[in-house]
């Protein structure tokens, strides 16, 4: 693998640098020093911002965008061989890196990398630990997965040796990462169309927790089924957190405001270790917190900091984020895209003040939806009504045959209401004549349902 020395900048071109992460990776460089261009199949908020910075943006993927300067080529994983771009990269025997090996290698700059991985949870958890660091006044390098308020973006670029960011296993890619502090929130059958099964997953996350060095530190949720698979034999030390069992760090008397927002008192050991109030709600996010408490305490952050911090934190965009009100309907938008996610998310939900509440659904990738068909049915059942909207393709073609319509079927059993339409328009009139005053209505999804819960709000972008 060709090896970049950030000692002396070059220029490097981006395949997809519109993407969350890989638009903070390009700014990372920029601030190193680096020339750097880019090519995305449309102009975003990220892709302005770049541009702002200098950086040479192309709304098409052709050849010719790989200019002459161009001595760096990264790419993603939706990025393949037949994309003109890479095959020009290749034509000219330019040296290449795929998004997660520039990642691992920015990694290795920093004597304190920490990496957050799990199925769910990683934008929050990342953020959360964002804040109690800022707060802490240690200057980190932030890369997180959304859109952090507190830094006005996806990327802060600092100047100590702290680095936290995102670590996705998807096509095995947090394998290419250097951390010496790494957490695993939880491990869940996922991206099926790589992954085997549940086993293979967990073989990956093994992996991923293997590449600690013997100095190094693993946070795990001793919550999720089989972790010990994942511990058992590693050289480094091993910190466990949970909201059930016998752990390091446990929560208890939690409690929630009408919001939905927890309270809980944080045991070390079986020793009280402080009380914390969150700003963000749901049970799963105390779980959360108790993973970034643990590796908090380990870097010698006093209790009152983190107190601090996580109450600082209010969520970032498209995780349970309020997007507004009209006619008394509370309008929310969330990123959930696996029955997890989902189930976790209404739970929530059924904490915030609300009459009746309404989901609406786009479901995401065609293998996910076939895979978890009834999973993804018995989450969604936790809302008062659903509304579907056609499967998001994403990388992927619809080989399988599978609809939005075979969701509904799956629903409707469960004696909870269901309607599927094919445009968003549909959707929108619908629930325009259907949601009353005192309602909470929820866009959810990872593709671009949320613009149905802007238009409704009259939102425009």
């Amino acid at each position: 693998m060709y090896q970049i020395n950030f000692d002396n900048p070059q220029n490097i071109h981006f395949i997809g640098i519109g993407g969350i992460s890989m638009s903070g990776l390009a700014e990372i460089l920029i601030g190193r020093g680096f020339i750097v261009s880019g090519s995305d199949m449309k102009e975003s908020p990220l892709t302005r911002h770049l541009e702002q910075k200098g950086v040479r943006v192309f709304y098409s993927q052709k050849a010719e965008n790989i200019l002459p300067e161009t001595e760096i080529v990264v790419y993603t994983a939706a990025v393949h061989p037949d994309n003109p771009e890479f095959a020009e990269a290749v034509r000219r025997s330019l040296p290449m890196l795929t998004r997660a090996e520039l990642l691992g290698q920015i990694m290795k700059n920093y004597d304190t990398p920490i990496a957050v991985s799990g199925t769910h949870g990683k934008t929050t958890t990342t953020s959360m630990l964002s804040h109690v660091l800022l707060k802490a006044e240690s200057d980190p390098t932030i890369s997180v997965g959304g859109i952090l308020p507190v830094i006005n973006g996806n990327i802060r670029v600092g100047s100590s040796q702290t680095f936290v960011t995102e670590a996705c296993e998807y096509t095995n890619s947090f394998l290419s990462f250097f951390p010496r502090i790494s957490i695993i929130l939880n491990m869940d059958a996922d991206h099926l169309d790589f992954f085997k099964d549940i086993d293979d997953i967990r073989h990956s996350f093994r992996k991923f927790a293997e590449l600690l060095p013997e100095n190094g530190l693993l946070v795990i949720n001793a919550d999720t089924p089989e972790y010990r698979q994942i511990t058992e034999g590693l050289p480094c030390r091993v910190i466990t957190y949970s909201l059930k069992n016998c752990a390091d760090y446990t929560a208890s008397d939690i409690t929630y405001d009408k919001y939905g927002r927890p309270s809980f008192h944080v045991l070390k050991n079986g020793r009280k270790a402080g009380s914390f109030c969150l700003r963000v709600p749901g049970e799963h996010n105390v779980s959360n917190a108790l993973s970034v408490i643990a590796v908090a305490d380990y870097l010698g952050i006093d209790t009152d900091t983190i107190v601090k911090g996580l109450l600082d934190f209010t969520g970032t965009e498209r995780r349970f984020q309020l997007k507004g009100e009209i006619g008394g309907v509370t309008v929310i938008d969330d990123y959930a895209h696996h029955p997890t996610e989902i189930e976790a998310t209404l739970r929530a939900a059924h904490s915030y003040p609300h009459k009746k509440i309404w989901c609406v659904f786009q479901p995401h990738t065609y293998t996910r939806t076939y895979a978890l068909l009834d999973e993804f049915a018995s989450a969604l059942a936790h809302a008062d009504h659903v509304v579907l909207a056609d499967i998001y393709a994403a990388r992927e073609q619809n080989t399988i045959g599978i609809t939005s319509e075979d969701l509904q079927k799956k629903i409707l059993p469960l004696g909870v209401p269901c309607e599927y339409f094919q445009t968003f328009d549909e959707i929108e009139n619908y629930l325009l004549t259907s949601c009353e005053s005192g309602d909470l209505l929820i866009t959810m999804g990872a593709g671009d349902i949320v613009t149905v819960g802007e238009h409704i709000l009259g939102i425009r972008s």
